[in-house]
């Protein structure tokens, strides 16, 4: 794949080469020399891709080189490639990689930007239109290749990951906005507002870089939850980590949002946490539990409903785990649908799996 996109992007920039005059080499390095700033400043996402600034710099490009053809903005873009944990670890794949994506995404916003009429990139008003039509296209060509490139890399479905890198780019309009004033500031004002670039390709990073560690804060204390079950009870682990893989399946195929995907996995990480307060000899005994001891056990719901309700996150589904909620019929509001996905997929690993007291169910 990666040989592929490199030959097409420079296939394209030969043949525009060709047929357009040579952009004004200034520009291109001033841009290219952002760009590369941009892309170093990165923010790795969990989906495995990162995303930078770079957004800002590229509609700013496009905007600056729309007029004299696609050739300018293209160039610019193979500097993205020059990540430079990548070229000092001769990860050459990744900066064509890296470097034809952008290219050919800035090449395809030149093209829709210059079949608007002349006079938009001139108008305030009629720039802030333009702007969403041709950072949709920049974002389309780039968002679609990282996800083909991050599925096969991770083994994952693309639209699964495409999914993923949607909801952490919904930023996409005000970023092209900001990118394509910044660009027509260029025109106006000169090289001098390359100062201007920097400024917000920082903000930018700053504030997903945040948004991501309290993403990270919350992952790292339900792993340390689900290691505490753990160390008491092996089964259970193995238990709840099968039910949020059949959850995640499950909400998938249901089309979920990824935040109410991410809610159904959490909560099925942590369905049975309130294991921790019940005995292991109640948990591991070999026989089926008396009345009483069964009522002992089931205590652990009340325990997990208390966790899970003091997590923001997870406080909508909560009572998904308590057999005291009322059965919902009719008008389900559609965060019902999430505790009963959890339901399924525990009642499912608990049939097909062997118990201390029953051999597994056939499948």
């Amino acid at each position: 794949m990666v040989l592929a996109l490199g030959v097409i992007a420079a296939a394209a920039i030969v043949a525009l080469a060709t047929t357009q005059a040579a952009p004004p080499v200034a520009p291109v390095l001033i841009l290219g020399a952002l760009l590369c700033f941009a892309e170093n400043a990165d923010l790795r996402l969990p989906s495995g891709a990162s995303m930078s600034g770079g957004f800002v710099v590229a509609m700013a490009a496009i905007l600056v080189f729309h007029h004299d053809g696609a050739l300018g903005a293209m160039l610019v873009g193979l500097f993205a490639g020059l990540y430079l944990p990548n070229v000092r670890a001769g990860e050459w794949r990744k900066v064509t990689f890296n470097s034809s994506t952008y290219a050919l995404a800035m090449g395809l916003g030149v093209v829709v930007l210059s079949a608007m009429p002349p006079s938009w990139p001139h108008s305030t008003g009629l720039l802030l239109v333009a702007a969403l039509p041709t950072g949709v296209a920049w974002f389309a060509v780039n968002v679609c290749l990282v996800s083909l490139a991050v599925a096969l890399y991770e083994r994952a479905r693309p639209s699964a990951v495409l999914r993923s890198l949607l909801e952490w780019h919904w930023h996409i309009y005000p970023f092209a906005v900001l990118g394509v004033f910044l660009g027509r500031l260029y025109l106006d004002v000169g090289p001098t507002i390359v100062v201007l670039v920097v400024t917000p390709v920082l903000a930018a990073r700053g504030t997903f870089a945040s948004y991501a560690r309290v993403r990270e804060a919350h992952e790292a204390a339900l792993r340390t939850l689900v290691l505490a079950l753990e160390s008491k009870d092996p089964y259970t682990a193995g238990h709840v980590e099968r039910v949020a893989t059949y959850a995640d399946y499950i909400a998938e195929e249901l089309g979920l949002r990824p935040a109410a995907r991410r809610r159904v996995h959490a909560a099925a990480l942590m369905h049975d946490i309130g294991k921790l307060a019940i005995p292991n000899q109640l948990l591991n005994k070999p026989d089926r539990l008396t009345a009483f001891e069964y009522e002992r056990v089931r205590r652990h719901e009340e325990v997990t409903f208390e966790i899970l309700r003091r997590i923001d996150l997870l406080r909508p589904i909560s009572p998904s785990i308590t057999a005291r909620q009322p059965r919902v019929e009719r008008a389900w509001p559609r965060t019902a649908i999430e505790p009963c996905v959890i339901a399924v997929a525990d009642a499912y690993d608990a049939m097909t799996s062997t118990r201390a007291y029953r051999r597994a169910l056939p499948r």
